[in-house]
């Protein structure tokens, strides 16, 4: 697999490479030289094929020869050793339930994948590995759970204050070992720019062996390719082929992955970006002109992104042509007081408690349907994240029926564990050189 930066389309370097590097030094993110296209016969009898077994095709078709067959197939058997069911609330209506990991969110399928992968290239006695990731509140629960115990890596995640919920803040502060959680005084944004300007840093880069955690990482990409392939084979199984995606979005990886699944030969009709106040994408579909806003703070936390990194790997998938990238993506947005409106009416109407995240994946859904009557297609919305963990956000009759499952409630009994910093690079960059 060869790749390029976003920002120089003649650089050229292997997959491992990008791995380690995770961000080219111009600030670009890499892609794929060349996307193929899976084999008409493997999409046509997708339904045949397990969830492991898709993983393997999708991988090997993009990694080629990065990895050998039998390490790969075992790479994905340890990574990916849970479901991703797509459970159905009516005859045309499906929430992908991607919180069956280990840190109950979707991140768990890039950070389980993207930690093996990272480990399977390290060798004895190299540089230890620094991985640094900005979390609005799943990824750094994922990465911390990816990669607790994994040798020669040590892990720092930087979170904002007060705005990731207990349960999220408990799964990054609680693990001690090799990763260790600071405590930011800002926004995911501010969290984010750390990150960047981290990897951009002379000094850090000649002291340091850094790499990302965050979906900026292409290694993070391609295993959440995974389950979108997956979800066509079981809509496959139920006798619908025609389907929409609502995904909730705040970076702009998760449907990122699902628009690299389409070009890769996934027969999708249409994405909804389904997106919380924090409204770039949207609005830029819009205008045609693209503005980042300092992001605001919403029920739905993971979303609240101001500047989406991922936005530029997506507008380079459709050359930079943003009718063609309309043709396949709608978007709409959301308040919090519509995101309470869309959690009771999924209680009421589906009988389906669902996250902050997946109500408003659900409201897209809606409007989407309001909006386009003639497209019968089934409509499936990604359901992110467990409900239990944002116990504040519900309700208190539909906080009764989410079930709290056990490793949260060993969470509860941990010592939190967190360095505070401002959001100020010369603080940032003397944590990193004195720790």
């Amino acid at each position: 697999m060869i790749l390029y930066s976003t920002n120089n389309k003649d650089l050229r370097i292997s997959f491992k490479e990008a791995v380690f590097n995770s961000m080219p030094q111009d600030k670009g993110l890499y892609m794929p030289v060349e996307i193929p296209q899976l084999d008409a016969d493997f999409i046509q009898n997708i339904e045949q094929y397990s969830l492991p077994e898709i993983a393997y095709k999708v991988a090997s078709a993009l990694l080629k020869d990065e990895i050998p067959a039998a390490d790969l197939k075992a790479l994905i058997d340890d990574a990916i050793n849970f479901e991703a069911p797509a459970v159905k609330l009516d005859d045309k209506t499906f929430v992908l339930e991607l919180f069956h990991g280990p840190s109950l969110a979707f991140k768990d399928f890039g950070a389980r994948f993207m930690s093996r992968v990272m480990a399977y290239f390290l060798k004895d006695g190299e540089q230890l590995l620094d991985v640094l990731v900005a979390t609005s509140g799943d990824t750094g629960g994922a990465v911390a759970l990816g990669f607790l115990g994994v040798p020669n890596t040590r892990v720092t995640i930087l979170y904002p204050e007060g705005k990731v919920s207990p349960i999220q803040e408990l799964q990054l502060t609680t693990n001690g070992n090799n990763i260790r959680a600071i405590e930011v005084k800002g926004t995911f944004d501010d969290c984010q720019a750390l990150v960047k300007q981290a990897f951009a840093d002379t000094e850090l880069n000649s002291k340091f062996r850094l790499t990302s955690a965050n979906s900026i990482n292409i290694s993070r990409l391609i295993p959440q390719t995974f389950y979108y392939f997956n979800t066509y084979a079981q809509l496959k199984r139920q006798g619908l082929n025609d389907l929409v995606f609502s995904v909730p979005s705040g970076n702009f990886g998760n449907i990122g992955a699902g628009l690299l699944a389409y070009k890769l030969g996934l027969p999708v009709k249409q994405f909804i970006a389904a997106t919380n106040i924090n409204d770039t994408v949207p609005r830029f579909l819009e205008s045609g002109i693209y503005q980042t806003r300092p992001s605001s703070q919403t029920y739905s936390n993971a979303m609240d992104v101001g500047a989406p990194s991922n936005w530029i790997r997506i507008m380079d998938l459709f050359d930079q042509d943003i009718d063609k990238l309309k043709e396949v993506v709608t978007s709409y947005r959301f308040n919090d007081e519509e995101t309470l409106e869309g959690i009771k009416d999924l209680d009421e109407k589906l009988n389906y408690v669902a996250c902050p995240h997946t109500a408003i994946a659900y409201l897209a859904v809606e409007q989407y349907r309001k909006e386009n009557p003639a497209d019968d297609s089934a409509a499936v919305f990604l359901s992110t994240a467990h409900a239990c963990k944002f116990p504040d956000i519900f309700p208190a009759d539909i906080a009764a029926k989410i079930d709290i499952p056990a490793q949260v409630t060993a969470l509860e009994s941990l010592p939190k564990h967190a360095d505070q910093l401002e959001a100020d690079f010369d603080g940032f960059k003397k944590y990193l050189l004195n720790n």
